[in-house]
């Protein structure tokens, strides 16, 4: 009997309706010879270090390190009845077929069965990229020897087994520090979500310490030819900063009162470039959750369900948990199908797609740059819009419009530079005239960041200026302005930092290191390394801004910074991806993280921290001091005589105790 493995009913049921096995089972569908279960996610789970010894129930320092000699799994007893139905399938089995998703965590999902329930026999790999049916068929023609996605689930292993030991003993040896220096709570510390966490605790100190520094700008409304526009000032130096801008007043209200006086601006040089700018690439899942962050407002947690749901139910693009946006060279013989099933699904493409040019290659079909997956685009088949809610139907059009853009012109534009002086002034005008729109037509121009508030190099069209006219001086605006903090993180810009984590990095060799890595977690966990620090009570929403909590700034304070690091956890992905290639084994990567481990338990275990203890409120029932918790719903503040008392309150999400500076986003006009 051939069993296929699928890693959700869902999954399961559309596999089973291709192979033609209709008959519904418990916990499976069967046809002819063939018999395809799931699992529902994780069906086992690492054993916790009381499953190993009971002493382990009570945390003390001298149990640490914890380090499993045999490592060992568990069935799950929230889906342990799924288990028991797969268990006795794949008992059966003649022939196992891994159908699970495509990718590291998928790969561990069903090897961590099949390891469980002993089966020796032989075993493919379906490796599916899309759940519609012209996909998956093609992908049953092709299924793939077990061991050529084996090196997948020895990375998974590696990263699941690292996480435990980094996760249970370090998370008990602060925790246990942490209370000798007065702390109560615990101090979660993981290999990734903590440097996640610096992340933020180091943005939100930058914010806090920023110093506002006042500047002043002027922009000048010049004319000719009855057409107005605006030039900036250019400051002279040695009144300026770093960034160009005036920081003395009377230089800049001297040079106000000179332009105003003369009333006639000198065209000294004019400069035009004509700027060609390709495509961007199909979307990756981490520039798909910043872009939607950004976009659409939607949490990173958000904008992956919703991927998912449009690969999943309603088939209408392919696997979501990318981390290429390039695309096989082999995929361009697909491209007049997709093209046919976008104008099936949404007649109103007809007038665009007929302006298309198929010949057009753009940058994104590179077979050197597409890893285990391509990017996210739309599937061979129609879809159903009206089945989708509004979010799911807004992230569609996005990943429809990228690809859309690989078979548009380039956008390009004239950028005309031009020069002029006033009052013996130096005056600097920008202006952009869009020549062919190209791919903008279904892409829209990036959001403008807001600088400092300097409006001098908006978007404008000059006249037509040569060197030697005059233009008329109408108004001339001195501005007093002050410069701003930066922002707090979205979640979306928090997954681009931890993506991007080799620009933070400032050690030359390690920076060089990181240039090709991942950077910190993988496409498919980012997620839920933001949503479990959200759950922990470390990071708290503010709109769509995320700010660190102090919990998080005691548990960084605390921590060595090795442990911390975002560089050293980069490192870690990179020693994964060697696993996964082949290039390092699971035992010398585990044997290393052990060794690590028991060295940090050696250094801190006797160790007296200064930790800065977090301001808590008192019981609003009887008056006490009370300590932060995390239950189901994140964190809370409990009395500190529970279960005496039972009084509690919500975790203060206000930022604004901590003394960052507000946004200053209006300027005052200085005569």
């Amino acid at each position: 009997m051939r069993v296929f493995l699928c890693e959700k009913p869902s999954q399961g049921k559309d596999i089973a309706r291709v192979l033609g096995a209709g008959q519904r089972g418990n916990g499976c569908y069967s046809g002819a010879g063939v018999v395809v279960t799931w699992c529902i996610g994780h069906l086992v789970e690492a054993v916790p270090p009381e499953g190993y010894d009971e002493r382990y129930k009570r945390w003390t320092i001298e149990q640490l390190p914890i380090i499993p000699e045999r490592w060992r799994v568990e069935p799950k007893p929230a889906t342990a009845a799924q288990f028991k139905i797969v268990k006795q399938i794949v008992g059966q089995a003649s022939e196992l077929v891994i159908a699970t998703d495509a990718d590291r965590e998928g790969e561990m999902i069903a090897r961590e069965i099949i390891e469980l329930c002993g089966y020796r026999g032989p075993i493919q790999r379906l490796w599916l990229s899309a759940l519609n049916d012209a996909s998956i068929r093609k992908a049953l023609g092709a299924l793939k020897p077990s061991a050529e996605t084996l090196p997948l689930y020895y990375s998974a292993l590696a990263r699941s087994r690292a996480d435990w030991l980094i996760g249970m003993n370090l998370s008990r040896l602060f925790t246990l520090v942490g209370r000798q220096a007065g702390y109560t709570g615990v101090l979660s510390v993981g290999r990734v979500q903590t440097p996640t966490l610096k992340l933020v605790v180091d943005h939100d100190r930058e914010i806090a310490s920023f110093a506002s520094v006042p500047f002043w700008v002027i922009e000048v409304t010049l004319s000719h030819a009855g057409q107005s526009f605006i030039a900036s000032w250019t400051p002279p130096q040695g009144c300026t900063d770093d960034a160009g801008r005036c920081l003395q007043q009377p230089v800049a209200q001297q040079a106000a009162e000179r332009m105003r006086a003369s009333g006639c601006a000198q065209v000294v040089s004019v400069e035009t470039e004509r700027v060609r700018e390709g495509p961007p690439l199909a979307f990756d899942l981490g520039t798909l959750q910043e872009v939607c962050s950004r976009q659409l407002g939607l949490d990173v947690q958000e904008t992956l369900d919703i991927a998912q749901a449009l690969y999943e139910t309603h088939k209408a693009t392919t696997y979501p948990r990318s981390d290429s946006g390039y695309l096989p060279e082999s995929m361009l013989a697909e491209v007049p199908t997709v093209l046919d099933s976008l104008v099936r699904t949404d007649p109103g493409l007809r007038p665009l797609i007929d302006r298309l040019d198929l010949t057009q290659r753009s940058r994104a079909w590179n077979d050197s740059k597409v890893t285990a997956h391509h990017g996210i685009i739309p599937t061979l088949e129609p879809t159903n819009l009206s089945a989708m809610n509004d979010k799911e139907l807004a992230v569609y059009r996005l990943i429809r419009a990228h690809y859309l853009a690989q078979f548009l012109p380039h956008h390009e534009l004239d950028r005309t530079v031009a020069q002029l002086t006033c009052g013996g002034q130096s005056l600097l005008a920008v202006g952009k005239q869009i020549a062919v729109a190209g791919w903008r037509q279904v892409l829209a121009a990036p959001e403008e960041g807001d600088g400092d508030g300097d409006d001098a190099q908006r978007s404008q069209v000059l006249p037509a200026l040569r060197a030697g006219l005059s233009c008329q001086v109408g108004q001339v605006d001195l501005k007093a302005l002050k410069t701003l903090p930066p922002k707090p993180y979205t979640q979306g810009e928090l997954v681009k930092a931890m993506k991007g984590v080799a620009k933070l990095v400032t050690d030359p060799l390690l920076k060089q290191k990181l240039k090709e890595t991942t950077g910190i977690g993988t496409e498919a966990t980012r997620a839920n390394i933001i949503g479990g620090l959200l759950g922990r009570g470390y990071l708290l929403k503010k709109g769509r801004a995320i700010r660190a909590s102090d919990a998080a700034f005691t548990l960084i304070g605390t921590v060595p910074a090795a442990i911390a690091d975002p560089g050293t956890t980069a490192v870690w992905e990179q020693a994964l991806d060697m696993i996964e290639a082949g290039q390092m084994t699971l035992d010398s990567f585990i044997a290393k993280q052990s060794a690590w481990v028991a060295q940090l338990v050696q250094q801190y275990s006797g160790a007296t921290l200064a930790i800065k203890l977090p301001p808590s409120p008192s019981c609003p029932q009887c008056g006490a001091p009370m300590r932060q918790r995390t239950g189901k719903n994140g964190a809370f503040w409990s009395c500190s005589r529970y279960p005496d008392c039972k009084g509690t309150q919500p975790v203060d999400t206000s930022t604004g105790k901590r003394g960052a500076p507000r946004k200053q986003r209006a300027s005052r006009k200085a005569s």
